[in-house]
């Protein structure tokens, strides 16, 4: 547990913010690996049935997502005004509604798996692969996930953001062995790369659970003996006014890709396959902003409940200058490197190597060259967040998405072909980020402080 209170504040959200990326780097690099294994010895087709997976199952994280934040901004201001017993209740209301939830959710969507698929218009070559991914991924991997972003949350909360990291590690360089095993060892394809997935999350899952009940502070234990849960209604009901609006968001962004996905599909399966490479690369590099907004949330929320305004404005200017620093790194490498970057994703031999080589390096050129607008929008908007004010960026995003975006995308689209989808993103990005700092700028955000805190 970590009190960021005190101390340099560029620091300490630095200090804190490098094991969730260090984390977060090494799930997109397994990312990056499960998919040039796809890629290079599934073939283009696997490629594009793992993309054409991947928005739906962000999709049915994101709206339970948004009650993990929802409670770790709960557990950072009740831990920056030293309320313990409220931090126990959170941490174990939310453990609660995570292992409920997800049971409902695996059984829902592995029912309606191939429904959504075709409505998405993939491509019949890739439907068959894209449902037997889908289908033991959601079913094995669902209760695990959404516990490991319980805990992960409510460990921000408290200031320790470097233990679930060391087990997300261990499980994403099992998941990698395993890929390569079942994979290139036994050759069961794309389920290969399905089952190295749920046996890894699986085994993360176990393992740190069993650590936070045997090595961590009773505050944020969760007791394996269900009569000693500790349900509160009205905790959770703070946790979803906070929370909701950011999993509506994301839930949006999610149903948003999948319309992209709709309108990239037509194009036929080397533009989905190189969509989806080009998108490993693209979340890879978007992960340093996305995490030094996540640190700066918590830095956030535990120096509001503190009524440490002053430090929360010093923390904002110092994250936004690391971001900015290492988003300028990683776009010249990108730049300069798309196409070898995308190489390692196709088949040397594939008919289509040449058409996805050319797609996903202008989607790269397009799309990295805002990485600055993009991450500057998630590091404002972290500050509102870490406030607890999460409707307004909510609506903000909304608008970038579903105002902006898709229409630019099918307008688009019908002028320039894919190339008009690439570029819908970063003006999407451009309008989400002034709203974002106008919204900030207005002081609104400061006034969500939750008010039983001290209670």
């Amino acid at each position: 547990m970590k009190d960021l209170t005190k101390g340099a504040e560029g620091r300490q959200i630095l200090l804190f913010a490098i094991p969730m990326l260090i984390g977060n780097v090494f799930q997109q690099f397994y990312n990056v690996v499960d998919s040039i294994v796809v890629g290079k010895y599934v073939g283009s087709a696997a490629l594009a049935a793992v993309g054409a997976s991947f928005p739906i199952l962000f999709t049915i994280s994101s709206l339970v997502g948004g009650v993990t934040i929802g409670a770790s901004v709960l557990i950072s201001q009740y831990f920056g005004a030293k309320n313990y017993h409220k931090v126990k209740v959170t941490s174990d209301t939310l453990q609660i509604f995570l292992l409920i939830s997800s049971a409902i959710m695996s059984i829902l969507f592995f029912l309606l798996s191939r429904p959504m698929f075709r409505m998405l218009s993939i491509p019949e070559e890739v439907i068959p692969d894209a449902v037997k991914y889908f289908d033991i991924v959601i079913l094995t991997t669902t209760i695990p996930t959404f516990s490991l972003f319980g805990i992960s949350a409510i460990m921000r909360g408290v200031g320790n953001s470097k233990t679930p990291i060391y087990f997300t590690v261990a499980s994403i360089l099992l998941n990698t062995i395993l890929d390569l095993v079942f994979v290139l060892v036994f050759g069961w394809g794309i389920a290969g790369v399905a089952w190295a997935t749920a046996i890894a999350t699986f085994a993360g899952w176990v393992a740190l659970w069993y650590y936070l009940n045997r090595a961590e502070d009773n505050m944020i234990r969760f007791n394996l003996n269900y009569k000693k849960w500790q349900f509160d209604w009205e905790n959770f009901r703070i946790s979803l006014k906070i929370g909701l609006p950011s999993g509506i968001q994301q839930v949006l962004v999610g149903i948003g890709s999948m319309a992209l996905l709709s309108i990239v599909s037509p194009y036929g399966v080397s533009v989905l396959a190189a969509y989806t490479a080009a998108g490993r690369v693209d979340m890879f590099v978007s992960m340093p902003a996305m995490n030094l907004a996540a640190a700066l949330s918590s830095f956030v929320g535990q120096n509001l409940g503190a009524d440490r305004f002053d430090r929360i404005r010093k923390g904002l200017w110092e994250t936004l200058k690391y971001s900015t620093s290492i988003c300028i790194l990683l776009t010249l490498v990108v730049v300069f490197f798309g196409e070898n970057i995308m190489e390692l994703f196709v088949q040397a031999n594939a008919p289509n190597h040449e058409e996805i080589i050319r797609v996903g390096k202008e989607y790269l050129l397009i799309v990295t060259s805002f990485y600055i607008v993009f991450s500057t929008m998630f590091v404002v908007n972290g500050v509102t967040r870490g406030a607890g004010a999460t409707l307004v960026p909510m609506l903000i995003t909304t608008l970038s998405l579903w105002i902006i975006r898709i229409p630019l995308a099918y307008l688009l689209s019908d002028i320039f072909g894919e190339r008009g989808i690439w570029w819908s993103i970063p003006i999407g990005w451009t309008a989400g980020c002034i709203g974002a700092i106008i919204y900030y700028n207005s002081g609104l955000w400061k006034k969500h402080r939750i008010k039983t805190i001290l209670n």
